[in-house]
């Protein structure tokens, strides 16, 4: 244990504090490391074509509640959220490898439950599982999984290429998969208390789904591709919408306005947010585990992708002097990150 007498405590810090303060004292010493800390993925490779890597480790009652998550789902999730850290570098992902730690508590056919979302993710995004490890654990179940992509190296795109007047971009819909947490969350608590009352989930089949079994964007990279648009700046929208969009923001030096009325919401969302007596809008700028893909591009590209129905425009890229700003009518509101806070 440290003696130091001095403490600072983690939340204090927060995830990309804590990322921040390690990432300063790492130094790059390989030619082939393009792009270490900071991206959705490490960049590496010498010449056009690169390679690239991401890890996400989820941790049992931190990322996960076995209590109504099924092990098939978890598996499929856990391959999914890396494969969109890939396709958030304009990428494509070709294997992962995937280490678990696990206790005495889960048997032989649960680990072949879990491993066949695995398998099913793999198949379904083109990805070969190719290593690992395992190892016994004492306090539940951990995944870690590492995502292994390419790309060449003039399609790549980092968090930190936004310019003023570029277009802000959504993938898909908003704010689905944290309603499908909180129903769960609400059917728990009621089994708690009175477990003779079955869950009662009827009608939130999109939502439950968004939050259970979330599918990366891969076929945005084709559209894009297709378009033949870079994106000036992308990222996956893990954490929440705002969180998210001010990470580009602060990587470019930019700052952002978006509009209320263009946030895409589904409508089974909004029966949801209803239902559970939520504000939509905080929902999908919020919720986070969307895995839609957020990113910015050029105003030439506008007429590119303005018919697409799978991709919204929900604002632009400003002076870094104008602030993060939400616009909602003709009142202006500054955007602030409240979605999920690691190390808290």
């Amino acid at each position: 244990m440290l003696e130091d007498k001095e403490r600072t405590e983690l939340s204090d810090l927060g995830e990309f504090g804590l990322i921040d303060r390690i990432a300063k004292s790492v130094e790059i010493t390989q030619k082939s490391t393009v792009k270490g800390i900071g991206d959705d993925a490490a960049v590496i490779g010498i010449g056009k074509q690169k390679m690239l890597v991401s890890t996400d480790l989820l941790l049992e009652g931190i990322h996960f509640d076995l209590s109504y998550v099924p092990l098939k789902h978890l598996g499929y999730k856990a391959v999914a959220v890396n494969l969109s850290d890939i396709y958030a570098m304009n990428g494509k992902p070709t294997q992962i490898t995937v280490s678990i730690g696990l206790s005495s508590r889960f048997p032989l056919e649960a680990i072949d439950e879990l491993y066949t979302g695995i398998l099913l993710a793999c198949d379904k995004y083109d990805v070969d599982l190719v290593g690992g490890d395992t190892t016994s654990s004492v306090s539940g179940l951990t995944i870690s999984v590492t995502a292994i992509g390419e790309a060449n190296e003039d399609h790549i795109v980092y968090r930190n290429g936004a310019k003023e007047t570029d277009l802000i971009c959504v993938s898909g819909d908003l704010g689905a998969a944290y309603l499908g947490l909180q129903l769960l969350e609400r059917e728990k608590e009621i089994f708690k208390d009175n477990p003779a009352i079955q869950p009662d989930l009827t009608g939130h089949d999109y939502v439950l789904e968004r939050q259970l079994k979330p599918e990366p964007r891969a076929d945005i990279i084709d559209i894009l591709k297709l378009e033949k648009v870079v994106p000036t700046s992308m990222i996956d929208v893990s954490d929440g919408l705002s969180s998210d969009l001010m990470h580009i923001c602060t990587q470019s030096g930019v700052g952002c306005r978006i509009y209320i009325e263009k946030l895409p919401i589904d409508h089974t969302t909004a029966l949801a947010a209803e239902e559970l007596n939520l504000d939509t809008t905080v929902c999908a700028l919020n919720g986070g585990e969307d895995y839609e893909l957020l990113f910015t591009v050029d105003l030439k590209d506008y007429d590119r992708l303005k018919d697409n129905p799978a991709i919204r425009v929900i604002g632009h890229i400003t002076d870094k002097g104008d602030g993060y700003n939400l616009v909602s009518h003709d009142q202006i509101i500054p955007l602030t990150a409240q979605g999920w806070k690691h190390l808290e």
